[in-house]
């Protein structure tokens, strides 16, 4: 005979579970199904953890995503579910710059949600990137950035507002205090890049996609 609270507990942690395997869970866009992986996440836990992966969850900044859990030596030889990628120079360097705004933003005593507008995060980076010649062709490469990171989760076009963009905060996951810390000195390897006088993706970011898990 079939239990049916068992059957109730095994649609309520379907419905988190399809969530994170699509992507990020974020409270302010999902509060029913926020409140139901709060209530279940040690079940999620143990049901990712046969698989190979580990849910990340951060209240304080209200959203949730799966990631691949650190191998070791026990452990058997298991296929990755998030692959890890070498981001390019330009999406590493809209990172950190993005991850730096967020976080004089949160030291100003700012509002919860940091909205940048197209030109803002056009000027932010541009210094950075090297010089084309071509106005026109520098904000199309740049525009091509933006729809990257936002395919990648950190950026969120606004409703309506196709000029300004939310950064997301999951951000601050995928780019920690420590790497922040070094900054500066990130930035002088990015300002050689952009002069020619260095070729390689040197300390950029690599991470499993937040809106990916196949």
């Amino acid at each position: 005979m079939t239990d049916d609270h068992s059957q109730d507990q095994d649609a309520g942690i379907s419905l988190p579970l399809i969530a994170l395997f699509k992507g990020v869970v974020y409270a302010d866009a999902q509060p029913e199904l926020w409140q139901t992986l709060l209530r279940l996440q040690a079940r999620v836990r143990d049901y990712v953890a046969v698989v190979g992966l580990e849910l990340m969850l951060d209240e304080s900044e209200s959203c949730a995503y799966l990631r691949q859990r650190p191998r070791t030596e026990d452990d058997d030889e298991l296929p990755r579910l998030v692959p890890r990628r070498q981001l390019s120079y330009p999406v590493s360097l809209m990172l950190a710059l993005l991850r730096r705004k967020l976080a004089e933003h949160d030291a100003a005593g700012g509002a919860t949600r940091l909205v940048l507008s197209r030109d803002e995060i056009v000027e932010m980076i541009r210094m950075f990137l090297p010089e084309t010649g071509d106005e026109a062709r520098l904000v199309q490469r740049i525009d091509t950035h933006i729809n990257r990171t936002i395919e990648l989760g950190f950026l969120r076009r606004l409703r309506g507002q196709e000029d300004r963009y939310e950064i997301r905060r999951i951000i601050k996951s995928f780019v920690d205090a420590q790497w922040l810390s070094e900054f500066n000195a990130r930035l002088a390897e990015y300002h050689g890049h952009a002069t020619g006088e260095a070729g390689s993706e040197s300390g950029a970011p690599t991470e499993g996609d937040p809106n990916r898990s196949e």
